[in-house]
């Protein structure tokens, strides 16, 4: 019996999918706006990115703990005085952003559609179960997928997990993401293809060291190249 390369493609949802960042930064153009009589637009940025840090051991990935994250910020940067008019502000275009349009990447669907009844599909996604189901639905692209996982974070246990569970484990498996600490770099550790899909709006703590002399790392321009890139694993 021949065994086949590849039998489950993993796909990242947030700027992978569909834009998801820039209603970040949007969101935290707004916030250092609502904090500008009180400190610096940098200061304020800063602060906030070190309160995220902090936090993702607690609150996880998501519009909650950003959320949180920007509450915290403003009693930091305000001693502790922020009106409470400003934290109800805070509340609010917290609440936005879970309510902000979904926007497929070019090739999303199309490649989707190509490849779905050839390979197990599994979109593998962290952040807020709620809002990643919203998105989801909202997309279009949910009967595409074969399985969906919602994940606190994505490790090499991670994908070893996922893949042994809807396949023939990592080394029959492809991860196709926008983070190289999140989607690629960990599923070359487990064992699995690695394919890096760059988005020009990236999170800063999703940035790591390129892993070019990994043998089965790839990189594409964008989606548009995930199905070539495929026939040519599986010839």
């Amino acid at each position: 019996m021949t065994i086949r390369p590849l039998t489950v493609i993993g796909f990242d949802a947030d700027d992978t999918l569909w834009q998801n960042e820039q209603y970040y930064k949007l969101t935290e153009s707004h916030f250092r706006d609502l904090l500008a009589d009180y400190a610096e637009g940098d200061h304020v940025s800063e602060r906030l990115l070190e309160a995220e840090k902090r936090n993702l051991a607690y609150y996880g990935f998501g519009i909650k703990g950003f959320t949180l994250s920007m509450i915290e910020t403003a009693l930091e940067v305000t001693e502790g005085k922020a009106p409470a008019e400003v934290v109800g502000r805070i509340l609010s275009i917290g609440r936005e952003l879970l309510s902000h349009p979904v926007e497929c990447l070019p090739h999303a669907r199309d490649t989707l559609e190509a490849l779905c009844g050839q390979y197990f599909l599994v979109l593998i996604t962290k952040g807020d179960l709620f809002d990643q189901e919203r998105k989801l639905a909202q997309s279009g692209l949910g009967d595409y997928f074969d399985a969906v996982e919602v994940v606190s974070d994505k490790t090499a246990t991670t994908y070893r997990r996922i893949f042994g569970k809807h396949g023939d484990g990592p080394e029959q498996a492809m991860m196709i993401g926008n983070s190289l600490k999140s989607d690629v770099v960990p599923a070359l550790a487990a064992g699995s293809w690695g394919v890096f899909v760059p988005h020009a709006l990236t999170w800063v703590l999703e940035h790591v060291e390129k892993p070019a002399e990994a043998p089965r790392f790839r990189e594409i321009d964008d989606l548009g190249g995930v199905k070539p890139l495929i026939d040519d694993i599986c010839s």
